[in-house]
């Protein structure tokens, strides 16, 4: 397994060790021990699964301290283009999103570590998305913010009339306006 760092600090790309044969395939998405000794999370208390289809964007979704959840992001069938915006304020990145494909052919994951705001938009006819979890649902503690807000720019590569978005993603507040009480700390 390899741990890639991304441009924003904290963010980071997993990519297992892939066997491949005759018969499919075989790869170790998670490892406790792996994650500890690079200081990653590991008390990972609730998996989510979703499937949608095209064009589907689903975003920008966190949850305010105490009840943060760090993410940690594969998909199973399909495609997604991934993103993350960095939320911690006192950051270099903050206010600064990243994309990268995730496919159930790449078989890369994303870690998404708290303090940010995370989406994706379906790029194959459907996606089947799994995440881990380091904080259970609060629903008091549930945010989003708008995910095609101007000052962001978020590139989703889908003209806005094509995107399929809930009416709660469609309506939630600007990057500015949104309720954030997340601090960057560079330990």
């Amino acid at each position: 397994m390899q741990i890639r760092e991304t441009e924003i600090p904290g963010l980071l790309v997993i990519i297992p060790k892939v066997f491949d044969d005759a018969r499919g395939y075989f790869y170790e998405s998670y490892n406790e021990r792996v994650f500890r000794e690079h200081g990653l999370p590991t008390g990972w208390v609730q998996d989510n699964q979703s499937r949608s289809v095209r064009n589907v964007v689903r975003g920008l979704h966190y949850q305010l301290e105490p009840y943060a959840q760090a993410k940690l992001i594969r998909v199973l069938e399909g495609a997604i283009l991934d993103i993350a915006v960095d939320l911690r304020k006192g950051s270099p990145a903050y206010g600064r999103w990243s994309g990268i494909e995730i496919s159930s052919g790449n078989r890369l994951q994303l870690l998404i570590p708290r303090g940010f705001a995370h989406g994706f938009r379906v790029i194959s006819e459907t996606a089947t998305v799994f995440y881990k979890c380091d904080e259970l649902y609060n629903p008091a503690a549930e945010r989003g913010i708008n995910y095609a807000d101007e000052q962001l720019g978020i590139d989703w590569g889908v003209e806005p009339s094509s995107a399929v978005v809930s009416e709660k993603d469609k309506n939630a507040p600007s990057f500015s306006q949104a309720n954030n009480n997340f601090v960057f700390n560079a330990t």
